[in-house]
C-alpha cells in the first residue's frame, strides 16, 4: 500500500515537472509573457494527468473484465463438479441403500436357516410324557395360563418351531424431555391360539432344559434386523438386548453369538447387552470370559434386575459396562433397603463419577415423574412411557421383503452361521 502511494506521487511529481519545464521553455521565447508560459504548464500538466487516468481506468476495465471472466469459468466449473457431486450422492445412496436391503435380506435368511438348524436341538427335549401333555385346543386369554413344566417346555419347543418367538420393544426415555433414546427387546413367546407366554413362565423352564441359548441367539438375530432399519432414520437409538447366564456358559452356542456380532461390529454403538445382577455378582469364570469377550467386540453392557446397590461401580464400568437400572421405587423409598452408599439425591452422581448411567425402569404414574426429577434423574423406563409392543406393531420386518428372503431361505442349504450352528 505504501509502495503504490509513493509511485503515485512520483508520477505526480514527473508530470508537475514535465509541465513546468515545458511552461518556463516557452517564456524563453520572444513575445511570450510569463503568465502564458504558467498557464501552458498548466494545461500541459492536466492534458497529462487525463492521459494518465484514461489509461488506468481503461486497464482497470480491462482487469476487471478479466477477473470476471475468470469468475464465470470458476463458476461454470462449480456447477459442474456440483452437478457431478449431486449425481456421485444419488450413486452412493442408491447404492448403499440396495446393500442395506441385501444385507437384511441375508440376515433374515439366515435366522430362517438357524430356526432350522436349531430345531434338532430343541426336538431332543421332547418326550413321549410332554406330548401327551400338551393342553386340548380351547379359548384362551390373552396371556396364557400358568403350565406344568412339561406342558411349558412342550409349547416352547413349538413356538421356536412354528416361529412364534415374538421380539416387543419397550422405549427409554430421556428426562423431562421424554424423547425416546433406547429400546429395550423383550421376548414372548406365542402360541397357537394367540395368547402370550411371559419370561416370567418360560425361562425357568427354558434355562433348565438348555433352551435360553436358543432363545438368546433368535433374539439376537431379530435385534440386528431392528437395528438395521432404526440406523436407516437415526444413529442416536440403541436396543438394549437381554442374555442369560445359560448363553454365556454355553460352549455350543456362545462362540458362534460372538462370531455373528464380529460381523456385526458396525453396530455396537447400536446394541447394548444387559445381564442381571446377580449373573454379574456371582459370575463363574466361564461368564467373566463370555462378558470380557463382548466388551473387547466394543459393545456396551448395562445391569438389569439390580437389588443391591453396595457395588465396585468402577470395577463395572472397566468390565464394559455403562448403564444400570434401578426400579424407580426402589430410588424413591428403599435406597436403605438396598445398602446404597449414598442417598437418592446423590446417587446419579456417584454413578456418575464411574462412568455410568442411570436408568430408572417401572415407572408407571406421573406422580413418580415428579418424585425422580427431584433426584435429577435422566432416562425412564416404564408402562407410563409405552407398553412393550411386538415389532409388527411398528412396522419393523412384516414387510414384502423380508418375507421374500424368508421364503427364498426355506429352499436353499446352510451357509454361513446356519452351517456353523448346524455343525
Amino acid at each position: 500500500m505504501r509502495g503504490a502511494s509513493l509511485d503515485r506521487l512520483t508520477l505526480l511529481a514527473t508530470h508537475a515537472l514535465s509541465s513546468a519545464i515545458f511552461g518556463f521553455s516557452l517564456t524563453q521565447y520572444p513575445g511570450v509573457d510569463p503568465v502564458v508560459g504558467a498557464l501552458s504548464g498548466a494545461v500541459v500538466f492536466l492534458c497529462l494527468r487525463h492521459i494518465y487516468d484514461t489509461l488506468s481506468l481503461a486497464r482497470d476495465k480491462n482487469e476487471i473484465a478479466e477477473d470476471l471472466r475468470f469468475i464465470r469459468q470458476a463458476n461454470l466449473s462449480v456447477r459442474g463438479s456440483l452437478d457431478d457431486t449431486k449425481k456421485r450422492v444419488i450413486e452412493i445412496t442408491s447404492a448403499l441403500a440396495k446393500r442395506t436391503e441385501q444385507h437384511e435380506q441375508k440376515v433374515t435368511a439366515e435366522l430362517q436357516l438357524l430356526q432350522q438348524a436349531l430345531l434338532p436341538r430343541v426336538g431332543k427335549v421332547k418326550t413321549t410324557e410332554q406330548a401327551a401333555a400338551i393342553p386340548s385346543a380351547a379359548p384362551a386369554p390373552q396371556y396364557a395360563r400358568t403350565q406344568g413344566d412339561a406342558q411349558m417346555l412342550e409349547l416352547i419347543r413349538r413356538a421356536i418351531e412354528d416361529n412364534r418367538l415374538d421380539l416387543y420393544l419397550q422405549p427409554t426415555v430421556s428426562l423431562p424431555q421424554r424423547k425416546v433414546r433406547f429400546y429395550e427387546a423383550l421376548t414372548r413367546l406365542r402360541l397357537a391360539d394367540g395368547s402370550v407366554v411371559m419370561p416370567s413362565q418360560f425361562i425357568k423352564v427354558a434355562a433348565p432344559a438348555g433352551l435360553m441359548s436358543v432363545v438368546d441367539n433368535l433374539l439376537l438375530f431379530r435385534c440386528i434386523q431392528i437395528v438395521r432399519r432404526l440406523t436407516q432414520r437415526t444413529r442416536d437409538i440403541a436396543v438394549f438386548c437381554n442374555i442369560s447366564e445359560q448363553t454365556l456358559k454355553d460352549a455350543e452356542f456362545f462362540p458362534q453369538f460372538l462370531e455373528f456380532l464380529r460381523n456385526n461390529r458396525d453396530l455396537s454403538n447400536q446394541i447394548v447387552f444387559e445381564f442381571a445382577q446377580d449373573t454379574v455378582l456371582q459370575a463363574t469364570k466361564e461368564v467373566e470370559a463370555g462378558l470380557k469377550s463382548l466388551h473387547q467386540l466394543g459393545f456396551r453392557l448395562s445391569l438389569d434386575q439390580v437389588t443391591r446397590l453396595d457395588c465396585n461401580f468402577s470395577r463395572l464400568r472397566a468390565q464394559g459396562f455403562h448403564f444400570i437400572k434401578v426400579k424407580g421405587k426402589t430410588i424413591i423409598s428403599g435406597m436403605k433397603q438396598a445398602n446404597a452408599p449414598v442417598a437418592a439425591e446423590d446417587f446419579k452422581e456417584l454413578l456418575a463419577r464411574a462412568g455410568l448411567d442411570l436408568i430408572v425402569e417401572r415407572i408407571e404414574e406421573e406422580k413418580t415423574v415428579v418424585q425422580l426429577l427431584e433426584f435429577n434423574i435422566g432416562y425412564g423406563q416404564g408402562f407410563l412411557f409405552g407398553e412393550p409392543k411386538p415389532i409388527r406393531d411398528v412396522g419393523e420386518v412384516n414387510d414384502a421383503r423380508v418375507k421374500e428372503a424368508s421364503a427364498a431361505a426355506a429352499g436353499r442349504t446352510a451357509p454361513g452361521l446356519a452351517r456353523r450352528f448346524a455343525g
